[in-house]
């Protein structure tokens, strides 16, 4: 989590409970294993490694009960011919009447296939991540190590003295081989060290110990450019947000953060536009539908007319990275970082956005 993400959890009010769960990342550095040149990475403000379900347990501590309901896998959603309302179909046959809904499941989302964000492009590599917890403390600094060698990229840091996590960015070589290493877990370690030669020991140890239920195969997918410029984010009372809305790849490090943004700009706009009579949620319940229904949709435009130049220049910015990281060609790679000299000189300028007050 980036000092944008921050920004963000200070104003849902609950940063203050994560960063007793995580230390802060100090320094950065990028070793290439080849020559063991060394350079700094710039890190620009607060930074540490959240376990998702830290993140998630602490959101949740702080909704009102019987908020979350689990087991309603959503299949398809559809507008209902009379109301207008989304009505959600769920794999067990049920059926759910929503006033608002808001998708956040990732670039598979059956509500973003609604709202018209349909396409997704994929990388030809995939991210290996997981955990490694040592005992007796793991000793290392709070810093942020990115190796690279052969095609071959690993970076860590510490959560806390205990734990490490860790991530692996590589090619694959076929469609076949993409399905086996999601499968095989053990497989997928054992050749991800037998590729790390001359990689430092404590690295490959590090690898090597970790727990094979933390382990987490991804392939990478991102939204293409011009369905960000063109599709709307929103239609009728139905919205998008998270990875759903700009299937953030992890070269940035920022899925996590950029959705927080996403959250508070979301319930800004829903405050501005919704205007609740009374202390309590009988203004909501009083409130007319169809007053209600166009409330919720100018939320949603402001909505999505104030993220989208946000998401656009991240989604470039992590899809001209993700094209250097795939691919083989070298005279491709150096016309990519000619451009992303010119528009991304600033390394960590993306960490500086503030989404603003919630």
């Amino acid at each position: 989590m980036q000092p944008n993400g921050w920004r963000a959890l200070d104003q849902l009010g609950v940063a203050s409970k994560l960063r007793k769960t995580a230390n802060a990342i100090e320094s950065g550095r990028f070793v290439a294993i080849t020559d063991g040149k060394q350079k700094p990475i710039p890190l620009g403000g607060e930074v540490r490694c959240l376990r998702r379900m830290d993140l998630i347990n602490v959101l949740a501590e702080d909704l009102p009960s019987n908020t979350i309901r689990f087991g309603c896998r959503v299949v398809s959603v559809e507008l209902d011919p009379i109301s207008s309302c989304p009505l959600l179909h769920l794999d067990d046959g049920g059926t759910i009447k929503a006033k608002i809904v808001i998708g956040c499941k990732g670039v598979h989302s059956v509500v973003a296939s609604i709202v018209g964000l349909k396409k997704t492009g994929l990388y030809s590599i995939y991210v290996t991540r997981r955990f490694t917890r040592y005992e007796n403390g793991h000793g290392r600094e709070n810093e942020f190590v990115f190796m690279s060698k052969d095609g071959l990229h690993l970076g860590w840091l510490p959560v806390d003295d205990h734990l490490v996590y860790w991530f692996v960015i590589r090619k694959w070589t076929s469609p076949e081989s993409r399905v086996t290493l999601a499968k095989d877990p053990m497989l997928l370690k054992s050749l991800i060290v037998k590729a790390m030669n001359d990689f430092p020991i404590e690295a490959i140890q590090m690898v090597s110990d970790s727990d094979l239920s933390t382990v987490q195969y991804t392939d990478i997918r991102y939204r293409p450019l011009w369905e960000i410029l063109r599709r709307s984010f929103w239609k009728g009372a139905i919205v998008v947000a998270g990875d759903a809305m700009h299937a953030m790849a992890p070269f940035l490090t920022q899925g996590g953060a950029a959705s927080l943004e996403d959250a508070v700009v979301l319930a800004r706009c829903l405050a501005e536009k919704i205007k609740l009579s009374g202390d309590d949620d009988r203004g909501l319940r009083e409130t007319s539908l169809s007053f209600e229904k166009s409330a919720v949709e100018e939320a949603f435009k402001q909505y999505s007319k104030e993220r989208r130049a946000r998401v656009f220049w991240l989604t470039m910015e992590t899809f001209f990275i993700g094209s250097i990281l795939g691919s083989s060609s070298g005279i491709i790679k150096l016309v990519i970082v000619l451009f992303m000299i010119i528009h991304f000189s600033d390394k960590i300028g993306h960490t500086r956005y503030d989404c603003g007050r919630l």
